[in-house]
Order: C-alpha cells, then structure tokens, then sequence
C-alpha cells in the first residue's frame, strides 16, 4: 500500500444499509490514489442484502454471519462485537465507516472507538426525539453520534440536531447517499425495462394507475397496524380504478393483519417482498405511496411522488415541512382522508408531487470522499 494512501473499511448489515452504502464503495474504490477500501457485511439481513450486493456488483471483504434464528436484539449486539473486534485487528482500518442507526452500525462504532479507531457516521443526526419511536434505531444513533469523528449529515435539520446536542466539529452537510443510489439503480434498470414490465404485469393490470403501499415497522403492530389495514379496505373499496400494490413483510405481526383484512380484494395485490430494482421501477410507476419506511420517504420525492407517512413521528421531518411527505400515522380517519385528497384534488396532489426533494441531489459519496481526502 502507498503511505498516503488511508485504509477504510465500510460495514453494513441491513438492505437499507447495504443501498445507501453501495455507491459510496464503488466511488471510494476507484479513488486508488487515496484510498484502500475494503467492505465488512455483518449477515444481520442475509438474503435480503445479496440481492442488491449482486445489483450493485459489490463482493464484501468480510462476511461476519452474525444472524441467527430467533435472535434478539442482545444477541445481535453481542455477535458482531466479537466478530467485527477480530476484523479489526486484521485489517487495521485508519477509519470505519457506518451508516444509520441499525445494530450493525452502533455496534461496529462501538468496537472502533474500543480501539480507537477513527469513524465516519453517515446519515448522522436523525432524531425523532422519542428514545422508543423507532425501536432501538433511535437510540443507535444517538449513542453512536457521541463517538464518531466525521457526521455526515444528509440535512438542515440534522446537521441542527448535532449542534444542539453540543457537537462542535467535524459535521459535514452532504445529503443522503439514498439518493445516489435511487440513480444509479434508475440508470441500470432503464436499460433492462422489459425485465420489469414482464415481472409485474403477471400480477396486476400495468395500465391501470397503482398505489404502492409497504409497512413494517414494529410499534405498528397489533391494534395500529389493523386500523392502517382497514383504512387501506376503505380506500381500494371506494377506488377500484386503482391497484392497491403492497409488497407484504416476512414478519408474522404485518403478514397475518394483511392477510387477513386484505386478500380478499381483486385490486389490492399482494406481493412478496421486492428485490431493491423492482421496488424502485415499482415506486416509479406509482401515484403516490403509503408507506413507514425511512428510505422510500427520501427516494419517492426525487421522483416527484407524494408519501403519506404511516408513523406517529418521524425522524425525517424535512419531507413534512418541505410538503413531499404527511403524517398519517396509522390512523383510519387520516390515511382515508388524505388519500382520498390526492386522488380526488388535483392542485393537492401537485402541490406535493412538485415540492423540491429536501435530502440531496445524488452527489452525497462524491461530497463524502473529498472531505475525507481532505480531514482524514
């Protein structure tokens, strides 16, 4: 390795990690001049993240493969901080590299600053301002913004969030790496568009107009999540014109609700989960989306969808303020209502649809490698 040259090792665990993380890899691996790059996958989501490794053409260093069946929260923790401790100790990264607010995340920082090792946060400064909504990610990544040295936030109001909470240096305003991935992922499917129109057209009528609905999240399950399944009843009821597309979580608490209050209906269509390139073609085919996920709430913007927000908080307040996003929570009265609006008023609809996308403009690993080039 040349001197100059500065080890990195990025570590990811989830989907949501694994997307977000995928542009900035391939970037920094071309940056030889600067960089020796190698990538840690925890196995925290093992199937569902061999999807978009192969997607994105990206084979990790490491392969950690922590998960276990039935494992809980503590058990996850406890499986990386062995194993990512011996990874370190190989490869003896000058920085490591994490993303968000999973177990993964908070427990590779964890290990590094044991070893005092340098770490560079990325998507840094999220707060819902509830320690339990979501659980645990909002406290991950608070615990996590105590130790790392670079934050690099994806807007305003994290970046505001940090500075609040009294962290004076080395906050860095970049957008979100999300947002690099959706175009780069939109550039490779339009070249295979046949692929998808195939795939998707054996399930539902492609030239009727579709909602694309996803919820996962666990302080939705039980009671809220039957409210937001019966508001979802109401609506595909009272629009037949549309597809109601819900590609459905493994999860037993969101898969027997939606079964049960939901199959029986010829215009909601319910799918397996989707591999990340058939969500986004799916999401670019959409009206509008009903949805829980952080990740959709920055992607749908940049392809001027309008999301309502089926949380009670959410750490990505910019889309509400901004009017890309609504939150709906799970509540029956306002998810019909407000879908109803966008189908029904036009100038609701483009109000949101037009809002500008608050979270980047796809150059968030581009603005991530120069400042590291630079401070690292």
């Amino acid at each position: 390795m040349q001197p100059d040259r500065r080890k990195i090792l990025i570590v990811f665990g989830t989907r949501p990690e694994a997307i977000k993380l995928a542009p900035l890899i391939s970037q920094m691996k071309s940056h030889t001049d600067s960089f020796e790059v190698k990538a840690c996958f925890t196995g925290q989501h093992k199937e569902m993240v061999a999807t978009i490794l192969s997607f994105f053409k990206i084979t990790p260093d490491y392969d950690l493969q922590i998960m276990r069946p039935g494992q809980t929260l503590i058990e996850i923790m406890t499986g990386i901080l062995d194993s990512f401790s011996k990874i370190l100790d190989d490869y003896k990264p000058d920085l490591v590299v994490v993303q968000g607010d999973t177990s993964t995340a908070f427990a590779a920082a964890l290990v590094a600053y044991y070893k005092k090792i340098k770490i560079a946060h990325v998507e840094a400064g999220l707060r819902s301002f509830d320690l339990y909504s979501p659980f645990p990610e909002e406290g991950n990544r608070k615990l996590i913004g105590q130790i790392a040295d670079f934050h690099f936030t994806p807007t305003e109001n994290a970046t505001r969030n940090l500075t609040n909470e009294g962290h004076a240096k080395g906050i860095y305003q970049v957008g979100n790496t999300v947002i690099d991935a959706l175009y780069e992922g939109l550039r490779i499917i339009n070249n295979d568009e046949a692929v998808y129109v195939s795939y998707f057209e054996k399930y539902f009528d492609l030239s009727k107009k579709l909602v694309l609905i996803t919820g996962h999240r666990r302080e939705s399950f039980g009671d809220k999540f039957i409210e937001f399944c019966d508001a979802v009843k109401t609506l595909a009821t009272k629009y037949t014109e549309y597809n109601w597309v819900y590609p459905v979580h493994l999860n037993p608490n969101v898969q027997e609700p939606v079964r049960k209050y939901l199959s029986g209906l010829s215009n909601v269509i319910l799918m397996e989960p989707l591999d990340y390139p058939y969500l986004i073609w799916l999401l670019k085919q959409s009206e509008f989306v009903l949805t829980d996920s952080g990740g959709i709430q920055e992607e749908a913007p940049s392809l001027g969808k309008p999301v309502l927000v089926t949380r009670d908080v959410t750490e990505r307040q910019e889309g509400v303020e901004a009017g890309t996003a609504v939150l709906v929570g799970t509540n029956y009265t306002k998810i019909v209502k407000l879908a109803s609006e966008l189908i029904d008023d036009h100038s609701i609809y483009n109000k949101m649809a037009n809002a500008v996308n608050p979270y980047g403009d796809g150059t968030s690993s581009a603005q991530i490698i120069e400042i590291l080039r630079k401070h690292l």
